[in-house]
């Protein structure tokens, strides 16, 4: 074998042994390196945040906050501390949102308004919505089984005098389904006993929350009849909302993302309705009463009018007797000269 290449070769490998070694040293050297650990965050106190959306007008429950830790140099003096003097979830119960909150931000002291502050009534209505109080009594507003935040449709009963003779015309009518009660009397919570049970307590007014055009059929109402509330169950908003998008009264536009298509239907579904209404007369509830109003009679001396003038006689002008066969009636004079 000619040495030249035998020296060649064996320089070759040479070259490739110290390659590799130095190779290996390289990579085993980066692997054992170790990042730096980043320098630990100082937590301060627990803060109150939100724990799911609260948008403008949200009444607060047990679900709505709770306690997270939070970096010590961005705590504020505005943030409610876990520990502190107002900073206890269940005294806020019942208090209304005043500005949006997201999900995971702080509670400040001026987002919520408590139900002794001024504004409460204010901050609890829905854009565009208004109050209305109606006067109830034990029976019509369902023995004080009515509470802040329940929904209830309202019943109108009347008399009807119609232009006849005879009795009224009774009729209870709904004119308004799925409106929201705000208060009960001055109270915005339930009211307690002292084992903080939560008690029925009759009133004398509800305050709800209507449109412009519902507060003014509510007004006129008052001044038709009795007004009387009829408890709603919360499934039944469910059902209405399953009413509404099969009349087409609501429609998602396509490529909606799911959140705001919930939004939009709780919306719709929280909304109070004055339309299909339904009614019931006296008669629908006893055979001893009407149907329909009281219907004008006819004048005596317009039916002898229409008898001359069917009959060609002409019309008496003295005392008269009716009387009827069916759908016939004549008119006899009586001592007539």
């Amino acid at each position: 074998m000619d040495v030249k290449k035998v020296a060649l070769l064996i320089g070759a490998l040479v070259i490739a042994v110290v390659t590799a070694v130095m190779a290996k040293n390289m990579f085993t050297g980066a692997g054992t390196q170790q990042a730096a650990a980043a320098p630990a965050v100082p937590m301060g106190p627990k803060v109150l945040v939100a724990r799911k959306p609260l948008p403008v007008g949200s009444m607060i429950d047990a679900d709505s906050l709770t306690y997270q830790a939070w970096p010590k140099e961005l705590v504020q003096g505005a943030y409610y501390t876990q520990g502190g003097i107002d900073g206890d979830p269940l005294k806020m119960v019942g208090m209304v949102v005043r500005n949006p909150v997201t999900a995971g931000q702080p509670i400040t002291r001026g987002t919520l308004v408590g139900p002794n502050d001024r504004g409460f009534l204010a901050a609890a209505l829905g854009p565009g919505m208004r109050a209305v109080t109606v006067s109830v009594s034990a029976t019509s507003g369902v023995a004080g089984f009515v509470f802040p935040g329940d929904r209830v449709d309202m019943m109108l009963t009347q008399g009807v005098e119609g232009g006849g003779v005879g009795p009224q015309l009774k009729v209870t009518e709904t004119i308004v389904r799925n409106i929201r009660v705000l208060a009960t009397d001055q109270r915005i919570e339930q009211g307690k006993d002292k084992d903080g049970k939560v008690i029925a307590i009759p009133s004398q007014t509800v305050t709800l929350e209507a449109t412009p055009r519902i507060a003014e059929k509510i007004a006129v109402a008052t001044s038709l009849g009795q007004m009387s509330l009829a408890l709603r169950s919360i499934a039944d908003n469910t059902a209405e909302l399953e009413r509404a998008v099969a009349s087409g009264q609501v429609k998602v536009p396509a490529g909606t993302a799911p959140g705001q298509e919930r939004q939009m239907l709780l919306a719709v579904a929280n909304q109070p309705m004055d339309n299909n209404t339904t009614f019931v007369t006296g008669g629908d509830v006893s055979r001893f009463q009407r149907r329909t109003v009281p219907a004008k009679p006819i004048a005596p001396t317009a039916m002898a009018s229409a008898n001359g003038a069917m009959g060609g006689v002409v019309a008496p002008t003295g005392p008269v007797v009716r009387v009827s066969r069916g759908n016939t009636v004549t008119v006899v004079p009586v001592g007539a000269r």
